[in-house]
């Protein structure tokens, strides 16, 4: 770990309190992003479509949630092999981490609370994402793997971000709804919201480093817009309705 906390240093060239500032706002940041999740998900008023595609393929498999978050990230993160999309610190660890604090929050909330609870559950858990989206990114240790996929398509292909973010997300939906995913209003509220809420907790939680340039801006040409949500303001801002991971 110490090894670890050196390299990034030399490859950051930031001051040590600033360093460990990011490094703590980037953990923070991941653990509250998977426990958003896990709000929204006990809400049982429809997710978000990365988190439909992993509800789906927990129906067909028995698997954890946390785990399947896992897998896919591993998955999208092959996909970043041919468009030559490199990872950044934060991108491993989001694709790590995000997974097992999902299945803390499952574990502490109980499924099937009343319909109040429930939807107080969701729009608690979209603000919590929002928030925890603008710790990570801001942070500044690149973009979670899902993103960085969006935004590695926009560059190879030119195509405009909102297209790519919206050929994923259509795709990723449809798919989990057919393996059983739950969309619902929770789903449609996600994709509204938490792009505007993003676009304000990203340039409120930003690490100012000296003019330095961000990892997740670091070999890319896309102009900021959110999800990472507003992750995608690459920072890029997130797409409406993508799950920021």
């Amino acid at each position: 770990m110490e090894l670890d906390c050196i390299m990034i240093r030399r490859r950051t060239a930031d001051p040590t309190p600033l360093l460990i500032r990011r490094l703590v706002q980037l953990f923070v940041g991941l653990f509250l992003y998977g426990f958003g999740i896990a709000l929204i998900v006990r809400g049982e008023l429809g997710v978000g479509p990365w988190d439909v595609l992993t509800q789906g393929i927990m129906k067909q498999t028995g698997l954890s949630f946390g785990l399947i978050t896992v897998l896919m990230s591993g998955v999208v993160l092959l996909l970043w092999i041919p468009i030559r999309q490199k990872p950044g610190f934060g991108t491993i660890v989001n694709s790590l981490l995000v997974g097992p604090a999902a299945d803390v929050g499952l574990w502490l909330i109980p499924p099937g609370l009343d319909l109040w609870v429930r939807a107080l559950l969701l729009p608690a858990g979209i603000v919590v994402l929002a928030i925890a989206t603008g710790l990570y990114i801001g942070a500044h240790f690149g973009p979670g793997p899902r993103d960085g996929l969006m935004t590695g398509l926009h560059r190879v292909t030119g195509w405009r971000i909102w297209i790519v973010r919206t050929g994923i997300e259509v795709t990723v939906l449809a798919a989990g709804w057919l393996l059983g995913g739950n969309v619902g209003i929770g789903t449609l509220a996600f994709a509204l919201l938490i792009g505007p809420l993003c676009g304000y907790t990203m340039p409120l939680f930003s690490v100012k480093r000296s003019g330095r340039m961000p990892a997740d801006r670091v070999g890319t040409r896309a102009k900021p817009t959110v999800r990472a949500h507003a992750a995608e303001a690459v920072t890029l801002a997130p797409a409406p309705g993508r799950s920021p991971a």
